[in-house]
């Protein structure tokens, strides 16, 4: 036994994992062959007779026999089972579990909203009826569930606790919470690192050669990639230089969409949330400078959102130190020029950085002492009336006060979603007042990315301003994702008809198709404009609805659905789906290649720190002169309605 390989690697002592799936590949592998050897000492019968397969070993419900001869299927159950489909009660099931071995029953998952994940049984009702029952199972919502490897058992886990089930009808239907339990306080997996890693490497190499859009793969030689890159898999000691060489290997393809991502990583926390928090870096949501000369930090500018749009989330958005936070506290807001000079009882110039103050304290009350130098609040209103009614007082009253503020820092991602609110509309508001100045009327959308939250924006920015002159849709710094038709689509919508009544004093009321936009588009693009973001700007090019400016865009044409995962939860990306037309063949001309603008035109660093937004400015300046070429105005009414009356007295009319 010593002898052999197989058996002493599965001996070692760190065995498990990836080593487990590294040995039985080889006992498979070997057990083929013996089987191979035996079958070519087998007769033609004796083999006929060795593949054949009884119902009752087989661990897996048989498909519905088809015969469209009456006297083969007398109950028609090919034609009642594909009509039950439509007999499906209404529900939103989001997984089906398994069918019942011995009924022909199906085990689904139920989404309930509110009270979470349940499981039901869509029960079949005896033949001629062709219902089917909704029956839920148990209360209880469920945390996961899953089949076990031979499929004769449901695997429930609901609240930490794993039940086994049997996946019968009877064991089904007389399941009931906190029976079944399985022991796992003391399962354990073991894993050994340097052979997940060899495994990780051939999946993630195996499912780029199989998802691949293009099935010769650019023409490389796939089988000398997973060669050449091997023996680097073998020196990785973790995750992160394993994603460096996943990443080379699949930059051999060429194809922008492949991305390294996800997995088990090491962490010094070791997965625990609370040091975590302990370390992030709070935010006062406010542009700050430290101040020597002031002797803390000077406030320099506080973030502002769309008044009318301040949710981020689900929950209303404000910077901490802004007055629409808290007004409701009793408290005034900062102001630009006010100083802050201590956190929490200590002095901001105690430490190099106002930060160290803020580690761990994103949601929680801070307390500030603050000199107001712009701003003013009820407490130093009445400290100054206390220092005008006190007679020979001898304090100056423009010696520097301090008082406290408490406000609740924002976590990091809170800052950041805040800090793009506010120069979405700052930019808005930028973007409208040029055009006025320019003396025409424009609409402006920012999109983040092509999600659903951008078709949120979309629908915010687009339909208050779909009657403008011209308008502007800004994809700058947008992530991708996939709205491009409904975006476009959109935007195609032509006016054909107008509306009008009698009271109507601008000349038309309405048109249709209702909401069509019948001025001039522009589209804002840079470097950062990515995947769905340029087939947007793609399309709007080549359907000749606007222009692009800006800066030529990244590059990614090769669309994915990114769902080629790795035995750690981690992903290779496949770029899956490649897109063509006539002009430009595959790619569009984006991949690898990018958008080129129709107005190229950079933003300066140091004018975009300042707050200047030259790529706006040509847009608006471009619109300008577009609208000077081709005016945008509404169609005149034809005037008086024609009476279509004959009158009496008329020559040609009615005889009598």
């Amino acid at each position: 036994m010593e002898a052999n390989e197989v058996n002493s690697f599965i001996r070692a002592s760190f065995g498990g994992g990836g080593a487990s799936e590294v040995s039985a590949q080889g006992v498979h592998e070997l057990d083929l062959l013996l089987k191979a050897v035996d079958r070519a000492s087998l007769s033609d019968d004796e083999l006929i007779s060795s593949t054949n397969t009884t119902a009752e070993e087989r661990t897996y419900v048989m498909d519905t026999p088809i015969s469209f001869e009456k006297e083969k299927d007398t109950e028609f159950r090919l034609a009642r089972t594909s009509y039950r489909v439509d007999s499906i009660p209404a529900g939103k099931f989001i997984k089906i579990v398994c069918q019942l071995s011995d009924d022909p029953s199906i085990v689904v998952v139920t989404d309930t909203s509110d009270d979470g994940f349940k499981l039901s049984l869509l029960a079949t009702v005896d033949y001629p009826s062709d219902r089917i029952k909704e029956m839920p199972l148990f209360d209880d919502n469920i945390d996961a569930v899953d089949m076990s490897t031979d499929s004769n058992y449901v695997l429930i886990l609901i609240s930490g606790k794993l039940q086994v089930v049997s996946r019968t009808a009877n064991a089904i239907l007389s399941f009931k919470n906190d029976t079944n339990i399985a022991a796992i306080g003391g399962l354990h997996v073991s894993v050994w690192p340097a052979l997940e890693y060899q495994q990780m490497y051939a999946d993630s190499w195996r499912l780029l050669r199989d998802y691949f859009y293009d099935a010769e793969l650019h023409q490389i030689d796939w089988e000398e990639v997973f060669d050449r890159y091997l023996p680097l898999v073998e020196r990785c000691g973790k995750r992160e230089e394993l994603d460096d060489v996943m990443r080379q290997m699949g930059g051999e393809l060429s194809a922008l969409h492949v991305f390294v991502k996800g997995g088990e990583t090491s962490s010094p926390n070791r997965g625990d949330n609370s040091l975590e928090d302990i370390t992030a870096i709070a935010s006062l949501g406010a542009t700050l400078r430290r101040s020597t000369v002031m002797n803390g930090y000077e406030v320099i500018e506080i973030p502002e959102i769309d008044p009318d749009f301040h949710m981020i989330d689900g929950e209303p958005m404000y910077s901490p130190l802004s007055n629409q936070e808290l007004r409701l506290t009793g408290q005034q807001g900062l102001k630009p020029g006010d100083i802050i000079v201590g956190v929490n009882g200590e002095h901001v110039m105690n430490s190099p950085s106002i930060n160290m103050f803020l580690r761990g304290k994103a949601g929680e009350s801070v307390r500030l002492e603050v000199q107001r130098v712009s701003s003013n609040s009820k407490f130093t209103e009445l400290r100054h009336a206390k220092m005008r009614l006190l007679k020979n007082n001898n304090t100056d009253e423009d010696t520097p006060r301090t008082e406290p503020l408490v406000v609740v820092p924002l976590s990091a991602t809170e800052r950041d979603s805040l800090i793009m609110a506010a120069w979405e509309w700052k930019t808005r508001q930028r973007a409208k007042a040029l055009a006025s100045e320019a003396g025409f009327t424009v609409g402006y959308i920012h999109l983040q990315d092509m999600s659903g939250l951008s078709e949120d924006a979309f629908a915010r920015g687009f339909y208050p301003d779909h009657d403008k002159q011209a308008l502007i849709v800004d994809v700058r710094h947008n992530s991708g994702g996939n709205i491009d038709s409904w975006l476009l689509d959109t935007l195609q919508r032509k006016a054909w008809m107008y509306w009008h009544n009698r009271v109507d004093t601008d000349g038309v009321l309405m048109w249709d198709e209702q909401f069509a936009f019948r001025g001039h588009l522009i589209v804002l693009i840079d470097e950062k404009t990515s995947s769905d973001a340029e087939a947007f700007a793609r399309g709007v090019s080549e359907l000749g609805l606007g222009k692009l400016v800006g800066k030529r865009t990244w590059g990614g044409g090769i669309w994915l659905d990114s769902d080629n995962k790795l035995v750690d939860g981690g992903i290779t990306t496949a770029p899956e789906f490649g897109v063509y037309n006539d002009k430009y063949g595959w790619g569009l001309g984006i991949e690898q290649m990018g958008v080129v603008p129709d107005i190229e035109v950079d933003n300066n660093p140091r004018d975009a720190y300042e707050g200047r937004d030259t790529q706006l400015e040509v847009a608006i300046s471009e619109l300008k002169e577009w609208l000077k070429n081709e005016e945008v105005v509404m169609p005149k009414n034809p005037g008086r309605p024609k009476s279509m009356s004959k009158r009496r007295n008329d020559p040609e009319g009615c005889s009598v």
